[in-house]
């Protein structure tokens, strides 16, 4: 069975975001990693999950002492 990969429409839904909000977050090199092919983008499951895993967060506080300490 080959990867899944998911269109920028089916990764805004899954995030409840608008489209263009991982179109700002690709031209500012943010957001999980993509595939361009044919002037298509795809996301790869496994790049989401990835991207996903490294958003967790025990609260708040840390983000924010992670924040002010840069």
């Amino acid at each position: 069975m080959g990867t899944k990969h998911l269109t920028q429409s089916e990764l805004a839904r899954r995030w409840c975001l608008s489209p263009r909000t991982l179109e700002r977050w690709r031209w500012l090199g943010q957001g999980p990693r993509f595939l361009k092919i044919g002037g298509r983008v795809a996301y790869r499951l496994e790049d989401i999950e990835a991207y996903e895993a490294a958003q967790l967060r025990t609260s708040s506080a840390a983000v924010s002492d992670a924040r002010n300490a840069a």
